[in-house]
């Protein structure tokens, strides 16, 4: 048995044989083991004998078994092929005997077909002759139960009699067709009956029969108008249009053999009566008294329409159903839509005039003319070539004449507009469209706002010499340069979509690009005059403050300050410059005009230390001041500057070193690349310089 382990069967072997091992203190007897070995080897021999015997009789079986399973499959092999060859035979038998029915049906119906067309005609002319005598007697035509036989009968006498000559049979043609109409009246009534009723097998009836009619559309117009009957009962005209459109099309299809013309006609009176009218009384009201609610009204009604026709292209309408819907559409609302920029155009410049209006009357402003004649543009050219204010200055107490609140009202004014432009503008009068929107953005926010907000603000910067000037031009640059960011996301997310692939792209992107540099134009000019008044404030600092005695006392031995007042003021003015310019500017900015600042710092603390006498003491407060200086340069964070004054405390060194050291100070790091001239009118700046020795020392 499986699994077999020869080391355990012989283990189990030797343990139940006694003497086999020491269990139960019995002794090892190896004569007995071996006895039970060899005895349980014969034992196993006989197994194998008798187990092989076995197998080769199974064999036998096995083999006589396969050859007689393999005769009986020839023989079944012999049968099939007979019963195939019974088959094919009766196969062609079977096709000879379809031919020759089909045959003999082809000579039946050829003499059928003729008899069938005998036996109507000669119904016709039964019924005809009834026309003829004045008198209908027969059933189909008393019975009113056979109207759908009637029918087909009155339908093919018409035909006929419209074959006749009318000289001859007018009476009975008109008889004919009077009868022609009585029925068909009779058929559209019995289907509105139907419809009424519900009885969809009903109305299939008898709108087969209808359909050779004249007066199948009618049928058709009855069901239609039925359809609609109680069917717009809530204020939203176009959701009750998409259900009436989703229940008649699951039933359009049971009822007449052309579902799609029948589901399309309906559409189109739904359009062409129920929406027309609905859009009209909604637009009218509004379109000459009130453009806002007009537009807006326009828009969610196109919106709406559009939507219906998306839901409703899911139905089967025929092969063009885009085509036919949009010009259901068009339709409703070409006559708004062909001065439809008109009207957004003229809306939105009265509109973002009003909210400017509305801006400056709440701060009391009367807004000046900035002017574009000729002596003003030679006075614009003329100033920033001199950078010199040309006319008196305006205090502007501080007002920047820039709000976020009528920004964003004005560009959420545009966005919608954009938005209008997309959904109702000609594709091909997209583009042009929205650049005419995007014109009256530029010239309302841009050149009205902000360019004006510029202006004023240049026109309030003081003079370089003012006294306390208050300096306000920085809080314009922060705001207009927080309000083009405002400008410039707009212009990337709600026009350039529309534009992207038009020739009015460059165009945009040109006027933009004008009107961003006509304003860093005047963003530069106005930072650099007030860069300019920045300098003049720490110039009447340092002549207010700044004594001669401070670098030459007439005790050399009793100096208590650290550094000068002049020097405590104008740092201290300093910093809160610094601090001002980096909360009104962003990125590259900021160390641009940080930059700037601290080159003018320099120039100045450099000339107003070349207009005093220094003792050896006086030379010592020098370089404190100027080490104060310095630390207030480490602020600006601009290496330039940082240098700068490094050197300049280098330069003071040279007021204070003994005349011995000169030159080893001289040829020092800092000051071995100067000019000489500088380095000789630093040191003549000393109270000791006229003595032979020190001359002697620096040549």
């Amino acid at each position: 048995q499986e699994p077999f382990v020869a080391d355990e069967y012989i283990e189990r072997l030797a343990w139940r044989t006694p003497g086999g091992g020491s269990r139960g203190g019995e002794a090892f007897d190896p004569k007995r083991l071996l006895e039970e070995f060899v005895n349980h080897i014969q034992e196993l021999q006989v197994m194998d004998e008798r187990i092989q015997r076995k197998v080769e009789k199974l064999e036998q079986q096995c083999q006589k078994e396969a050859k007689e399973f393999a005769k009986k499959v020839q023989e079944l092999q012999k049968s099939n092929q007979v019963a195939f060859q019974h088959f094919q035979e009766l196969d062609e038998h079977i096709s000879y005997v379809a031919t020759k029915v089909c045959h003999l049906g082809d000579q039946l119906e050829g003499v059928n077909t003729p008899r069938q067309r005998a036996v109507e005609a000669q119904k016709l002319m039964k019924y005809f002759n009834e026309f003829l005598d004045g008198e209908l007697k027969s059933d189909v035509f008393t019975n009113s139960e056979k109207i759908k036989e009637a029918a087909d009968i009155i339908q093919k006498l018409h035909l006929i009699a419209q074959e006749l000559p009318f000289d001859r049979f007018s009476e009975i043609k008109s008889k004919i067709a009077s009868k022609y109409h009585d029925l068909e009246c009779q058929l559209i009534q019995e289907f509105t009956s139907a419809q009424r009723r519900g009885e969809i097998s009903r109305m299939r009836e008898v709108a087969a029969v209808l359909l050779h009619f004249k007066g199948y559309s009618h049928c058709v117009d009855v069901y239609i108008k039925q359809c609609q009957e109680g069917a717009f009962l809530r204020n939203d005209v176009f959701e009750d249009a998409a259900i009436l459109c989703q229940r008649v099309n699951k039933q359009v299809g049971e009822i007449f053999s052309n579902p799609e013309t029948v589901l399309a006609k309906l559409i189109q009176n739904i359009f062409e009566v129920k929406l027309q009218s609905y859009v009209k009384d909604q637009l009218e009201e509004h379109r000459k008294s009130d453009a806002e609610q007009y537009l807006k009204n326009l828009y969610d009604l196109y919106t709406r329409t559009t939507n219906l026709s998306s839901k409703l292209m899911e139905f089967n309408l025929g092969t063009d159903k885009q085509t036919f819907l949009s010009k259901l559409i068009k339709a409703i609302f070409i006559s708004y839509l062909e001065n439809y920029i008109e009207v957004e155009i003229g809306y939105l410049k009265s509109r973002s005039a009003m909210i400017l209006q509305r801006y400056y009357d709440s701060k009391n402003h009367q807004k000046r003319s900035i002017g574009t004649g000729g002596i003003q543009d030679l006075k614009e050219r003329l100033r920033q070539r001199t950078n010199l204010p040309l006319g008196p200055s305006i205090d502007t107490h501080g007002e920047t004449f820039l709000s976020q609140e009528v920004v964003v009202n004005l560009l959420q004014e545009t966005k919608q507009a954009f938005e209008r432009c997309h959904r109702l503008s000609d594709p091909s009068d997209l583009p042009k469209n929205a650049f005419r929107i995007f014109s009256m953005l530029v010239e309302f926010l841009c050149t009205e706002h902000i360019d004006y907000a510029l202006e004023t603000g240049l026109a309030g910067i003081p003079s370089s010499d003012s006294k306390n000037a208050n300096l306000y031009f920085l809080d314009v640059v922060h705001q207009a340069n927080t309000i083009f960011h405002l400008f410039d996301k707009q212009f990337n997310d709600h026009l350039m979509p529309l534009i992207s692939s038009s020739p009015k792209l460059s165009e945009c992107l040109q006027k933009k690009k004008d009107i961003i540099e006509q304003m860093e134009v005047k963003l530069d000019m106005g930072i650099d005059r007030t860069l300019n008044c920045m300098i003049g404030q720490m110039k009447h600092i340092l002549a207010a403050e700044q004594r001669k005695t401070d670098f030459k006392p007439e005790d050399e031995n009793n100096v208590l300050i650290q550094y000068t007042n002049a020097c405590v003021k104008v740092c201290g003015y300093v910093r809160k410059q610094v601090e001002k310019i980096r909360n009104s500017m962003d990125g590259k900015n900021v160390d641009t005009v940080l930059m700037e600042l601290g080159v003018r710092f320099h120039r100045l603390i450099y000339e107003h230390l070349q207009q005093y006498s220094y003792s050896c003491m006086g030379g010592m407060l020098a370089i404190c001041d100027v080490a104060e200086y310095r630390k207030c340069a480490k602020d600006f964070k601009i290496a330039l500057v940082l240098q700068l004054f490094d050197t300049l405390h280098a330069l003071c060194n040279l007021l204070v070193v003994a005349p011995d050291n000169l030159k080893q100070v001289c040829s020092g790091e800092q000051l071995a690349n100067l000019d000489k001239n500088i380095l000789h009118s630093f040191v003549q700046l000393r109270v000791d310089y006229r003595s032979a020795r020190l001359a002697r020392h620096f040549s």
